[in-house]
């Protein structure tokens, strides 16, 4: 239920988070602020407390430099590379949380979740791809960025669930949400035109904010979700979140999907069903 929340939560807010005269650095200030109110009731939620052990504050501590600073880097990548190679290739990060959770929580799945994996992880692919016409290339740095930005994410998921395995999800996002304010003036420092290029107005600010508040939401919600499910299950499920974005752009906008997300709709159709399929107790028929 938690996996499908972000889904749906993270699909919305594709649809809708591309505001024209916000810089995608501001965009991540804006986020990072949307994160509070979510902290806030999290903490709530969990009787105002907050593990702070070592090993809870460095759990927190990598999935929210994990995540936020993979964000900042794929900024960087997408100034010197082409996003139809880019968001497909990082769209791949939850192979490395699938076999980092198999070799290190010794995570299983049934033969019909497996499919679903494997379905999911094309599913993804197809799902995440753009329109080869962006020629923006500047030699291999941005091969590197997206590299990092791939481990980044997929090594995020794994401590995503060895946190939630060990500690509150309301404590998890906590630090999630610290880190990623911590990571502001980098992000700030990277604005194109300095202090004035990050100045907004204040209709877009609001917008955007309203917009990030989902893709909190949704980074709350995969929190309980990994804190329930298996995280070689839930990596690709929140990865699926592109479908609801590409439902909204059809029935908003008229937008009807290429060949390569048709296909992409239908393979994450059959993912999310065998994913969502538990294994049958064994003295059941």
């Amino acid at each position: 239920m938690y996996a499908i929340i972000t889904l749906v939560t993270w699909g919305i807010w594709g649809a809708f988070s591309e505001v024209e005269g916000c810089p995608s650095t501001m965009v991540y200030v804006i986020w990072a602020l949307s994160m509070v109110p979510c902290m806030i009731v999290a903490l709530w939620l969990g009787g105002w407390k907050v593990a702070h052990d070592r090993k809870s504050i460095f759990s927190g501590a990598m999935v929210g430099l994990l995540g936020s600073g993979g964000q900042l880097l794929l900024f960087a990548a997408l100034k010197e590379g082409p996003a139809y190679i880019v968001f497909p290739f990082i769209s791949m990060s939850p192979i490395v949380t699938i076999a980092m959770s198999m070799i290190f929580l010794k995570e299983k799945a049934n033969k019909t979740q497996w499919l679903g994996i494997v379905v999911a992880l094309v599913a993804i692919f197809f799902l995440s791809w753009q329109d080869p016409t962006d020629t923006n290339i500047k030699g291999y740095g941005w091969l590197i960025l997206a590299t990092l930005v791939f481990l980044m994410w997929g090594i995020q998921g794994y401590f995503f669930k060895f946190a939630n395995d060990s500690m509150p999800s309301e404590s998890v996002f906590f630090y999630q949400t610290i880190w990623s304010l911590v990571l502001i003036p980098v992000a700030l420092v990277m604005t194109e035109g300095g202090m004035e290029g990050a100045m907004v107005s204040s209709k877009i600010f609001w917008t955007v904010l309203g917009i990030q508040s989902l893709n909190a939401i949704g980074a709350l919600t995969i929190n309980y979700a990994y804190r329930y499910g298996k995280a070689i299950i839930v990596s690709p499920i929140q990865g699926l979140a592109p479908v609801v974005t590409i439902i909204i752009s059809l029935v908003l906008y008229g937008k009807v999907p290429g060949p390569m997300l048709a296909i992409g709709l239908v393979l994450a159709t059959v993912a999310i069903v065998a994913l969502s399929l538990e294994p049958k107790p064994k003295d059941e028929k």
